[in-house]
């Protein structure tokens, strides 16, 4: 399984677009608190959140608690002081958990983690003036290549809410 987490994040519409993303990728989604605010804010729904109950996720008060059920997690930090890129990564190993960790937006991840030899540290490339991209951008930018290189396993490729002939119809 594909598992993202948040370490303390600071803005309630990011956390909200992460939900949705997470229950869109059919992954598991664990926010490591504190947090500022709660977690059934109306800025959460406001970010399309209207899938909370489809949503797999679990709230931890500090990192601790999230090694308490998880001690083996082989954790992968996203980081813009990594050398490897995201994409160079082999996220391909289907029956593997993959966890995907975020720092806070304003001070990433706090550095006893990004140092601990047991993670890995992956970057995303931007420019070179560029010291961030939006959290919730960079979330998805990482589970879509994981999900890219697991042949987007259990996710749909063709529209089935609608119908796959949907744009046909419309045509006609």
């Amino acid at each position: 399984m594909n598992h993202i987490i948040l370490y303390q994040p600071e803005k309630p519409s990011n956390t909200g677009n992460i939900m949705r993303t997470a229950m869109a990728t059919g992954s598991m989604l664990h926010i490591i608190g504190p947090l500022t605010y709660p977690l059934n804010d109306a800025s959460l729904k406001r970010a399309g959140l209207d899938y909370q109950e489809k949503l797999q996720w679990r709230y931890y008060d500090s990192f601790e608690t999230f090694l308490k059920v998880y001690p083996k997690a082989a954790l992968i930090c996203i980081s813009r002081y990594a050398e490897k890129v995201h994409s160079d990564y082999n996220f391909s190993r289907v029956e593997e958990d993959y966890f995907l960790m975020f720092g806070s937006e304003s001070s990433g991840l706090p550095d006893e983690i990004k140092l601990n030899p047991m993670n890995s540290l992956l970057r995303i490339p931007m420019v070179i003036t560029a010291r961030s991209l939006n959290l919730s951008n960079a979330v998805a930018i990482v589970i879509f290549e994981v999900l890219r290189q697991q042949k987007y396993r259990d996710l749909a490729t063709i529209e089935t809410i609608k119908g796959k002939d949907y744009l046909k119809k419309k045509k006609s």
